[in-house]
């Protein structure tokens, strides 16, 4: 499936000189990451916003698709620029809680070896 390059490129605008962002192929689209969490994604042309589960109601009450701790935005809920930085600076928020991977300690078994 190919993905909405000029989304992408709107996106890359907004985001432009934060070192934090990187691009990756992912589900058939192209995805946003910082630190490797998905920040956002374009697939086909549709939105995808992570929101983690604080801010997921809110969010799905407004587009009405369900990924769990992810919402899809259809091309109208992104028609401005304005409306595309605040899916953006929604999905910044939840991603600042987040750590980044690979610091997580690693869990011990309870069962003796």
């Amino acid at each position: 499936m190919a993905f909405d390059e000029g989304l992408a490129e709107r996106i890359r605008d907004i985001v432009d000189g934060d070192a934090d962002v990187t691009e990756r192929r992912m589900f058939g689209g192209l995805a946003f990451m910082v630190r490797s969490h998905m920040l956002v994604a374009v697939i086909g042309e549709t939105l995808v916003v992570r929101t983690g589960p604080d801010l997921h109601r809110d969010a799905l009450a407004f587009t009405g698709r369900n990924m769990g701790g992810f919402v899809t935005v259809e091309p109208s809920g992104f028609d401005d620029d304005a409306s595309l930085r605040d899916w953006i600076l929604l999905a910044r928020t939840h991603i600042a809680t987040l750590s980044p991977h690979g610091t997580r300690k690693a869990r011990r078994r309870s069962d003796p070896v």
